[in-house]
């Protein structure tokens, strides 16, 4: 099932579980705006070359619509669609005041120089800067762009509408990013966790984990997991794999793919197939990696009592079924992986202030922000008699579809 059509299941499970009127539903399914546009640029040898950039805006009953940009070759109208979609109840979740958006250029970053990287991003801004804005929809990196390219869209903006540092999120520290904004989503997954086993009368420093993805977000978790005492048996990246049931050294691990950039030939640990990773025998699996990698074939071998979804949709609605019955905890990726917009919202709180957080108070909020959402996951379970996943998107559905009302979504 692609992320899309799950997401959309979520949604309309979430909605009879409140009962909501069916008109109010549909509208809440339809995104307000779709913008697609074509961005020709010169490249490097004097040649034009054409791309198609898109942003999907979602909904915006809560306030500014929020999320990323991707520049990848296969970037799906249906996917970001639903990606788009899931920021709206995601930003809910989190209660922070955004609703949600998501866009991008179809194009392989990988295939182009920087300097065609920069025109590219130049010409997407200049074609959607009057409908992105501080108090409007506010862009974040996402899969192929980064720190450089939210520059680069802030630099062409401002060009436009005069200085404006918080109308993208994610900037270089030197143009308004937030400290603590790179460590923010694997920070938060680390929260999330806490907060569900402090509900099971467990504690990170007793568990062993198993970690599939050592990008920005792995990488984070297991080092943040590594200094509570917590014991990473396995950890995967599109490198390779290894495991160590001692518990493998993370700042080693993270050293020694730093100088070879890889995860192969690692002294403290013996590789490992890297499928194998998600069935490995651990107390907490966290994928942190692709969408759909866990399904019907390998559910019912998952050994982890605990699953925490720091990538978006690792878990396919057939595999969701096979693990309630096996007892295996899901907790959400709408719920665990909310840290990298909570803090983005926290940079754009800083931006409109102009005035800058230290680190200290950026991840102490960060972690108020979500135990608390955890705690209001955890009455919507109670209220509707419901699994982690459904009292997630209940509450974040039920949180715009009482702003919708209110703003009085028929006038």
């Amino acid at each position: 099932m692609n992320a899309l059509a799950a997401t959309s299941r979520n949604f309309r499970h979430a909605s009879r579980l409140l009962g909501l009127d069916s008109k109010v539903e549909k509208s809440l399914l339809i995104p307000f705006r779709e913008i697609k546009v074509e961005c020709t640029i010169p490249k490097d040898d004097g040649t034009l070359v054409s791309y198609v950039g898109f942003r999907v805006q979602h909904d915006n009953a809560r306030g500014p619509m929020k999320g990323g940009i991707r520049y990848h070759p296969e970037v799906d109208p249906d996917e970001v669609n639903a990606l788009a979609q899931l920021m709206t109840w995601k930003s809910a979740v989190a209660d922070i005041p955004y609703g949600g958006a998501k866009g991008g250029i179809g194009c392989n970053p990988g295939d182009l120089s920087k300097s065609e990287l920069e025109r590219l991003t130049r010409v997407f801004t200049q074609k959607i800067h009057d409908l992105i804005g501080v108090h409007t929809d506010v862009p974040a990196p996402d899969m192929g762009t980064n720190a450089q390219t939210m520059a680069w869209i802030l630099d062409e903006y401002s060009k436009f509408h005069g200085h404006s540092p918080a109308v993208v999120t994610g900037k270089p520290i030197d143009l308004g990013g937030s400290l603590g904004r790179e460590a923010a989503t694997g920070r938060g997954v680390v929260f999330a966790t806490e907060a569900l086993l402090a509900e099971h009368g467990k504690s990170i420093k007793d568990l062993t984990f198993a970690i599939q993805g050592f990008g920005n977000v792995g990488s984070w978790a297991a080092k943040l997991i590594h200094e509570r005492g917590g014991k990473v048996i396995a950890v995967s990246d599109i490198t390779g794999a290894v495991k160590n049931p001692n518990g493998i050294d993370i700042p080693e691990l993270l050293r020694h793919k730093e100088t070879t950039g890889s995860l192969k030939d690692f002294q403290g640990a013996e590789s490992m197939d890297a499928n194998e990773l998600l069935i490995h025998k651990c107390d907490v699996l966290i994928p942190c990696a692709l969408g759909g990698v866990l399904n019907r074939e390998n559910a019912a071998d998952v050994k982890a009592k605990f699953i925490i979804e720091a990538a978006n949709h690792p878990t396919d609605p057939e595999a969701d079924e096979i693990l309630a019955k096996k007892g295996v905890v899901v907790l959400p990726d709408i719920y665990a992986n909310s840290g990298g917009v909570t803090v983005s919202y926290f940079e754009w709180v800083q931006n409109i202030q102009g005035f800058m957080w230290d680190e200290q108070q950026v991840n102490n909020t960060l972690q108020n922000y979500m135990t608390r959402a955890f705690h209001n996951i955890k009455s919507m379970c109670q209220t509707h008699d419901c699994n982690l996943r459904m009292g997630a998107f209940t509450l974040g559905v039920s949180r715009v579809a009482r702003a919708t009302l209110l703003r009085g979504w028929e006038a």
